[in-house]
């Protein structure tokens, strides 16, 4: 049976389809069979699924959506043939978010090199704790060596556990999500970056 990790985070903008994508494009590249279920009715994942199999052909991992509620019925499902099953849901922290969570083997809560970002992360951390869950914060466009990412790196690490691995304001991010791809598909420091935070994510799935 599959692994579960689910992308939370109430604050939008935070970078939660990102991570989701470049992971699930990383653990491919890996040789993973990867499954994305996207429970935002934004439906940024889904778009980003169709352009890249326009793009290639073929999208290499699998792609379904499911409300709140369906999400426990998709994952089992998901997680018969997938060995990693990624789920992002929309930004907000409420009843909605908690089958999501309960079926994480681990929950990633990206933050944004903000403050307000992080203080954002309070209500997933609750409701990751009454699900008995574990949680990484993984801290996103961060600016090497400004003040400001240090001080949230620093508070992220009271109030839970934070990936080593960090992902930097690249443009390449934003390019890669808008025409299917991801950072894995090309060479440069941004793969890199991705590479670390799939070890790291791995490494406490396995």
């Amino acid at each position: 049976m599959g692994k579960v990790v689910t992308v939370a985070q109430q604050k939008g903008g935070s970078g939660k389809t990102t991570i989701a994508v470049n992971l699930a494009v990383e653990f491919h590249r890996r040789g993973l069979r990867v499954a994305l279920l996207d429970t935002d009715p934004q439906g940024s994942l889904g778009r980003w699924f169709l352009s890249r199999r326009e793009k290639l052909g073929a999208a290499g991992v699998e792609f379904s959506t499911a409300s709140a509620w369906g999400v426990s019925y998709e994952c089992e499902k998901l997680k018969k043939f997938a060995d990693v099953v990624i789920v992002d849901t929309p930004p907000k922290v409420d009843a909605d978010l908690r089958p999501a969570l309960r079926e994480a083997d681990l929950v990633l809560v990206p933050v944004a090199a903000s403050m307000v970002d992080l203080w954002a992360t309070d209500g997933v951390f609750d409701l990751v704790g009454r699900e008995g869950r574990r949680a990484l914060i993984v801290l996103n466009r961060v600016k090497a060596g400004t003040r400001l990412g240090l001080e949230v790196a620093e508070a992220a690490a009271s109030v839970g556990g934070v990936a080593e691995a960090t992902l930097g304001q690249r443009v390449v991010y934003a390019e890669t999500l808008g025409t299917g791809l991801g950072a894995s598909d090309l060479r440069g420091v941004a793969a890199g970056e991705v590479s670390r935070l799939a070890d790291e994510v791995l490494g406490l799935l396995l």
